[in-house]
């Protein structure tokens, strides 16, 4: 379904969301106890009840999000400086406050644990502007990433992100606030993606951190397979071969991250990886591991400026290389984030 106007969202979505939750607020008791009894008759702990918490936690937190937001449009004269220097900084912080009470309740109802290994200084001191390079698999690792920016590393994200997630009101609203980019692929009216990602990247300052997912969607053995075709397709044959010794990412589009790179030549490079949600790829894979204990691993690895190639063909080998580097990482510890 194609993305609607942003005056329908702003008419019709975002004043749903808070109606809505409304309802199921005055309704709670009732759903909590048909959740409870449907548990019942289903295998796993809790598992519908589980997953309901989960959705009226989402939905709660979407509506005060989108409150909040209001205030600060209010704040801002109606608008008139809401993207002045301060009420930026205050959209950041209304960020990590969301991230993080989502973050507990995650752990709370899914008995989620998330832990960062290999992070260097340069992650956790600001200092310089940093391109962060990021895997993409399963569903919520943009929002675990993103609150790893905000609330450990004090950085200001600007992403890279696909149209679509504009459908949620509270992401539509606070992302279109900041410096961020919605992509639409195949759109004709809109720019080049590389000039709009160009574009996104000029001008990060010491605690900017630009977010790109340079496989385009989240892993799933189908996308896999296709990117490897598309590569062959197009010739590129040798690139093909090293995506097939690949198993557990897609192949990278190296156009974004290129353009990003040239557009912010002071900047570091920060590749992530993480294992604990390759198993969520479909809607039956998120109801079956719903109510496992996991621990989910982030991985950072930091490269500063001075070590990033400079030619084209020698980034896209060097990024080519990073990502069976990510590969090989994600194939040693993806058993470990599983626990009884």
């Amino acid at each position: 379904m194609p993305l609607p106007p942003r005056w329908v969202r702003r008419a019709l979505l975002v004043p749903a969301v808070p109606l809505l939750a409304a309802a199921v607020l005055t309704t709670l008791p009732f759903w909590v106890f048909l959740a409870a009894a449907a548990s019942l008759l289903v295998p796993g702990r809790l598992r519908v009840l589980r997953l309901f918490w989960v959705a009226v936690v989402y939905l709660l937190w979407d509506a005060a999000a989108l409150v909040a937001l209001f205030g600060l449009w209010l704040a801002s004269g109606c608008g008139w400086k809401i993207r002045s220097p301060a009420f930026q900084r205050a959209h950041y912080v209304l960020t990590g406050w969301f991230l993080t009470f989502f973050f507990w309740h995650a752990r709370w109802a899914l008995r989620l644990s998330i832990d960062v290994v290999g992070t260097d200084p340069d992650t956790a001191l600001p200092g310089r502007p940093e391109l962060v390079v990021s895997r993409h698999a399963g569903p919520g690792d943009s929002f675990i990433l993103i609150h790893g920016l905000v609330n450990w590393f004090d950085r200001e994200p600007r992403i890279v992100l696909k149209e679509t997630l504009q459908w949620d009101p509270a992401i539509d609203v606070l992302l279109n606030r900041l410096p961020n980019r919605f992509i639409a692929p195949g759109d004709r009216r809109a720019e080049p993606v590389e000039t709009q990602i160009a574009h996104l990247a000029t001008g990060l300052d010491a605690n900017d951190a630009f977010v790109i997912f340079p496989e385009g969607g989240n892993f799933t053995p189908g996308r896999r397979s296709r990117a490897i075709e598309r590569l062959h397709a197009l010739g590129l044959h040798g690139m093909a071969a090293r995506a097939e010794s690949m198993r557990h990412v897609l192949a990278p589009r190296p156009g974004g991250l290129l353009a990003a790179l040239d557009a912010a030549p002071d900047a570091g490079v920060i590749f992530v990886a993480h294992t604990g949600l390759d198993r969520m790829l479909t809607g039956a894979d998120v109801w079956r591991e719903l109510p496992m204990d996991k621990r989910i691993v982030m991985r950072f690895w930091s490269v500063p400026p001075e070590e990033i190639p400079a030619g084209r063909d020698e980034r896209i080998e060097w990024l080519y290389d990073w990502w069976a580097r990510i590969d090989l990482w994600i194939e040693k510890n993806r058993s470990d984030t599983l626990r009884a």
